[in-house]
């Protein structure tokens, strides 16, 4: 299997998941955290998402990647904050993904 070519660190992937964890309380930070990101960041941060939400497989990462940047309509901040189980989703996207979280979780508490 190749290995998908994720451009967000995963520190950042994390914090996003944390700061989706806390729900309301996070909000404002999940929103200012997002948009500050670049484009490529924004597009890898919602195709994890996306894989994790079972929307995309891992191996289709690439074309995950190139629908979030062809179809950004709306601020990413939005689209992200409005996903159910956005937390969940990254987690799960990560670890199909073959991403190991652990070292940025025990970095982010």
């Amino acid at each position: 299997m190749i290995e998908p070519m994720i451009e967000i660190a995963t520190d950042k992937v994390v914090h996003v998941l944390f700061l989706a964890r806390e729900g309301d309380a996070g909000a404002g930070e999940l929103t200012a955290f997002v948009d500050a990101l670049n484009d490529d960041e924004k597009a890898h941060l919602t195709a994890i998402a996306w894989v994790g939400r079972g929307a995309f497989d891992p191996e289709d990462y690439a074309a995950a990647v190139e629908t979030a940047l062809a179809e950004a309509t709306i601020p990413t901040s939005t689209y992200l904050s409005g996903m159910p189980h956005l937390a969940e989703n990254l987690e799960a996207g990560l670890e199909a993904l073959g991403v190991d979280v652990s070292q940025a979780e025990q970095d982010f508490l």
